[in-house]
């Protein structure tokens, strides 16, 4: 390279160069498509500028650093111990409560009350003698404030307020000097010294990172409520969910009562605890007890019913299972499923129709589903489902005190499933007096003891329909 084109050459490079970014999931590609490769969604990428010339080398000197390093043993944990919120069942999930400093990314559809939780957990934290700070980018102060009044979660130390500038928000929070920040939601908050536009990749990406620090820095329980895509992930890059240190779901029916608190990541508990709820006229209630949401009770048996247990992370939950056999239709039978399997249900209506006498199901139309809102798409309910459909083919009831725990295989086998003592003790608990579990799963083989059942080990289909008639014949 010439004398005169080494300095047009070093102009080139600090000159601000073209570069894309994809908005959904933070991909940069190196130049611009229609779609993005990384997430697949259309119309995604987006121009955006970088200026300055690109390193790929850089030394690094060392620096004396804030903290030394110390013995792990010297250590307090103190100051990570978690404050219970309050909310039974949220703090289920997290292990105890909100730790100071910790964020957490709680995310949802529209609609499904994450905003009712978080006020009534901010409600909780201001009674508990620390104020709170609830900040709301997509509600005014008024309307907030009137669903707390419906809701009865009005307090001195629970401060309101509308933003979405960071800028601002972090002067509410000199302001207030609250324990607990919720901001509802990070998509709407915006800092003018970031590109993009409000909800963006690089401004969500931006926002989220500043809050993390403001809340290691000050010790502020954070909790940042999240949009959620159509498929029900979490809305924005990825890096959202590494930055925080809890991700939590709430899902639920619009159009049940169940709402379930799914925990994803937790640094500081188990990562597979479920919290249940209830929604309601005045605001939404913890559930400790949510079997009694997923039963029937009926006067006398009722031919296509079967109860099973099926498990929510670590919570056993006590499910009865619904099957309608229609009438004898020409050509292709109609199978429409309610929070099942359609996929499972297909499978063990082939193996009942293969390795049962009595029934006839490939020119009838069939209907299953769950009470109560709750989706159970776990091979465990493979056995309650054949027993639901066979009990209504068959028009035979089933003893309502019965439940059935197993996954069905293609050649009509029982196989074991996981945590059955669990499930059984829960059965107990709510006074069923007969159970039919895998091979190998029973009292004699595990050595748990289910107090006032009679827990029966089946190996296949024809059997547990066999202990099934003879159990509702007593």
């Amino acid at each position: 390279m010439t004398s005169r084109s080494a300095p047009r050459a070093a102009a080139r490079s600090r000159e601000p160069r073209p570069a894309f970014e994809c908005d959904a999931c933070g991909h940069q590609p190196p130049k611009w498509v229609g779609r993005c490769p990384e997430c697949g969604e259309w119309g995604s990428v987006v121009e955006s500028t970088l200026t300055g010339p690109v390193v790929s080398g850089r030394v690094v000197s060392s620096r004396m650093p804030a903290e030394p390093a110390r013995p792990i043993a010297t250590i307090s944990a103190a100051p990570a111990k978690a404050r219970p919120t309050g909310v039974a069942e949220l703090d289920r999930v997290l292990g105890g409560g909100l730790v100071p400093g910790a964020v957490v990314l709680l995310a949802g559809e529209p609609g499904v009350g994450k905003s009712t939780l978080l006020l009534d957990v901010a409600q909780q934290w201001a009674a508990g003698g620390s104020p709170s700070l609830v900040v709301s980018g997509e509600e005014s102060v008024s309307q907030v404030r009137l669903r707390a009044e419906r809701m009865g979660t009005l307090h001195d130390q629970l401060y309101l307020a509308a933003e979405s500038d960071l800028g601002a928000v972090l002067g509410h929070l000199d302001a207030v000097k609250p324990g607990l920040l919720v901001l509802d939601s990070v998509q709407t908050i915006s800092t003018p010294g970031t590109e993009g536009v409000p909800g963006g990749v690089t401004q969500v990406r931006a926002v989220t990172a500043a809050l993390v620090a403001i809340a290691k820095e000050r010790n502020i329980a954070t909790v940042l409520v999240g949009h959620v895509t159509k498929d029900g992930q979490v809305a924005g890059p990825r890096v959202l969910e590494h930055l925080v240190d809890v991700v939590l779901h709430f899902e639920g029916d619009k159009h049940s009562s169940l709402r379930m608190v799914r925990g994803v990541k937790n640094r500081f508990g188990a990562a597979d605890e479920v919290g249940c709820f209830e929604m309601h006229e005045g605001g939404i209630t913890s559930l400790a007890d949510p079997s009694g949401l997923f039963l029937t009770r009926y006067a006398e048996p009722v031919p296509g019913t079967c109860v099973t247990v099926a498990m929510e992370g670590r919570r056993a939950l006590v499910t009865e299972v619904q099957a309608l056999i229609g009438a004898t239709v020409a050509g292709s039978p109609r199978r429409t499923v309610s929070g099942l399997d359609s996929a499972r249900l297909a499978m063990v209506l082939a193996v009942l129709q293969r390795r049962t006498e009595r029934l006839t199901l490939h020119d009838r139309e069939v209907f299953a589903a769950t009470v109560g809102g709750i989706r159970v798409v776990e091979p465990a309910a493979d056995l309650a489902v054949a027993l639901a459909v066979a009990s209504g083919g068959l028009n035979l009831a089933i003893a309502p005190h019965l439940v059935a725990i197993g996954e069905v295989g293609l050649t009509g086998e029982v196989r074991r499933v996981g945590a059955v003592p669990r499930r059984l003790a829960e059965a107990a608990r709510l006074g069923f007096r007969f159970a039919l579990v895998p091979p190998g799963c029973g009292p004699e083989s595990t050595g748990v003891k289910a107090d006032n059942m009679q827990v029966t080990e089946v190996t296949d289909v024809r059997a547990a329909l066999q202990w099934a008639a003879k159990f509702s014949a007593e």
